[in-house]
């Protein structure tokens, strides 16, 4: 029976937890710097593997040798807890490839003998395909903000972007103004796992861009210097504050929009740009080694999704459109 099955509700679980052990702490904390360190994750994949690790630590409240000890009996018991109070397959396989990946450091450090996950076998997933909006639908969204406005032509300049560079939202938030060559038409990214890829912008993102540039960016910033960020790169697009905009605005922006270009708010979100990018890419004939390239993919089979909503959107058409459809 699931009792708790709200985002909310599971905070206030995870907050009713014991705190975490010093000792635990110390181990994930030295696992994160080794992970850092070698394997070069980026900073949202290290804050993911310390809020999963953190959780499990606090449940088990430093038993029997704490999290470094724990057995698989525990990490069923943990699971188990978490899919009664309403975690999804798809966030408990995230879980476990932390814990994975924890404890493979544990054995290759000498620090236990043996993975307690190694007979775990991850949750059955749903295959989900990418909701991707229609074109009329995308050329709504982004007429939607007021380009007279300040703001407005800034917010017509990021959805403009996200879209003709099929960004990721943290990408996107995070872009340093450095990373434009408006002269050569071309935008540097910094990805998952920090891989770099070139994406060029297109005539009309381009465009918006050198407004936002030229127009709405100084008077954002108001003869104040825009302060650089903790890796000391000055961000791309800015809030009247001076800061870049949070993911969680860049959410709140794209669901205002949707809302006055007539989309269902409830239908969208900011990984939906990035969707339609690929998906509209596809049904014009992009090869699917390019649009890999311009996604930041590391696995082709990750972009080979997309196929699969084209191909749902031929089959659409030839059932409206044949005879014998």
């Amino acid at each position: 029976m699931v009792v708790a099955a709200t985002p909310a509700e599971r905070r206030q679980l995870v907050q009713a937890l014991p705190a975490l052990d010093s000792a635990d702490g110390v181990l994930i904390t030295r696992f994160l710097d080794a992970a850092w360190a070698e394997h070069g994750l980026a900073r949202a994949s290290l804050d993911s593997y310390r809020r999963d690790l953190e959780g499990v630590a606090r449940w088990r409240d430093g038993r029997a040798g704490g999290l470094a000890m724990i057995d698989r009996a525990d990490l069923f018991d943990y699971l188990a807890w978490r899919t009664r109070h309403g975690w999804s397959p798809r966030s408990n396989a995230r879980l476990l490839s932390a814990l994975r990946a924890f404890f493979a450091d544990c054995v290759r450090r000498g620090a236990r003998s043996d993975d307690p996950t190694a007979l775990l076998d991850p949750p059955k997933l749903p295959r989900l395909l990418p909701k991707a909006l229609a074109e009329s639908q995308v050329d709504a969204l982004l007429a939607a903000p007021d380009v007279d406005d300040t703001v407005g032509l800034r917010d017509r300049a990021m959805l403009e972007l996200m879209y003709a560079a099929g960004l990721r939202v943290s990408e996107l938030v995070g872009l340093p103004a450095t990373a434009v060559n408006l002269r050569q038409g071309v935008l540097r990214v910094t990805g998952k796992g920090s891989k770099e890829r070139l994406v060029p912008l297109g005539e009309e993102s381009q465009h918006w861009l050198e407004r936002y540039l030229q127009q709405s960016r100084p008077q954002l910033a108001n003869q104040r210097a825009v302060p650089a960020d903790a890796s000391g790169q000055v961000p791309l697009f800015i809030e009247p504050s001076l800061r870049p905009m949070s993911r969680q605005g860049f959410w709140h922006l794209v669901k205002r929009y949707a809302a006055l270009a007539g989309i269902d708010p409830a239908r969208i979100s900011p990984h939906g740009l990035r969707h339609s990018f690929a998906t509209h890419l596809l049904n014009r004939g992009a090869d699917l080694r390019a649009l890999q390239m311009l996604l930041g993919h590391s696995s082709l089979s990750t972009t080979q999704i997309y196929t699969l909503v084209a191909r749902e959107h031929l089959q659409k058409l030839h059932a409206r459109h044949h005879p014998r459809g």
